[in-house]
């Protein structure tokens, strides 16, 4: 299917449409695998940003046990967040420890190439700032600051209004363009406090792979398809890649979508 664009110029979303939540994990670990095999080949070493979520774990936690799990190098592989829950390192709500459970403790990945966003009681202590400042500076020393590509996939999930990483409609971080990483304070969902990327880091990702399941998600799926809402009123809107953004769902979330939708196979 060739990409189409936006006003902005950016891709605009295509849906893949599953039968469920299972199919739809075990298709998109299946062509994340191939698509980190095919970014080593171009570049020698990927970059990939997880997401927390129950489909984004669901997807984790099944490329371990994929036979062409070891077409990836992993040792080549940099791999980031998109956001995390400001809370202690072993809280089971923070992002890091679901992806170490579901996949980083499974298989051979170079210690140094986790960036980890601090937790509430790292070294940063109690200071969501300045854990945002300092992945901003992680982030300019990893890439270059003339909006080269920073990732090739960044995995995100959606939820029912919209919201992406820790981007809220009408939130102060859906308006931020000038950094890369903010603290997120007052989020509508707990816990209040994340640090998050912004859409101006997501969209340096040369894919954006949205995943979403449940007819709860249909209506933001239906409008992020359907209109060009600004960013500010759907964040999923904004969080679009170099090359192409695709849509994940389960047929739950597709269930408005319609032949017009150019859904992908």
């Amino acid at each position: 299917m060739t990409t189409t664009r936006t006003a902005s110029g950016r891709s605009k979303p295509i849906p893949y449409i599953y039968d469920d939540a299972e199919q739809l994990a075990r298709h998109v670990a299946s062509r994340l695998l191939s698509a980190l095999a095919q970014a080593q080949k171009e570049r020698a070493y990927a970059s990939l940003v997880l997401t927390g979520g129950r489909t984004g774990t669901a997807v984790l936690e099944r490329l371990p046990t994929d036979p062409n799990r070891d077409i990836v190098n992993w040792q080549r592989v940099n791999l980031f967040w998109g956001d995390e829950r400001f809370v202690p390192r072993h809280d089971p709500d923070r992002n890091e420890k679901q992806a170490r459970e579901a996949l980083l403790d499974h298989l051979p990945v170079d210690p140094g190439r986790v960036h980890v966003m601090a937790p509430s009681d790292g070294g940063f202590g109690n200071d969501a700032t300045a854990v945002a400042s300092a992945y901003q500076a992680l982030l300019c020393a990893y890439g270059r600051p003339d909006r080269a590509p920073l990732f090739d996939i960044c995995l995100l999930g959606m939820g029912e209004e919209g919201h992406v990483a820790s981007i809220f409609p009408d939130s102060p971080a859906v308006l931020d363009m000038q950094r890369e990483v903010v603290a997120v304070y007052n989020c509508p969902k707990p816990p209040s406090t994340r640090i998050s990327l912004t859409l101006s880091a997501i969209t340096r990702s040369r894919e954006v792979w949205l995943m979403t399941t449940g007819e709860a998600k249909a209506a933001a799926v239906s409008v992020l398809m359907k209109k060009e809402l600004p960013a500010q009123q759907l964040p999923a809107a904004g969080a679009q890649g170099l090359s192409a953004t695709r849509l994940f769902l389960d047929a739950a979330a597709a269930s408005l979508l319609t032949s017009a939708d150019e859904v992908a196979t």
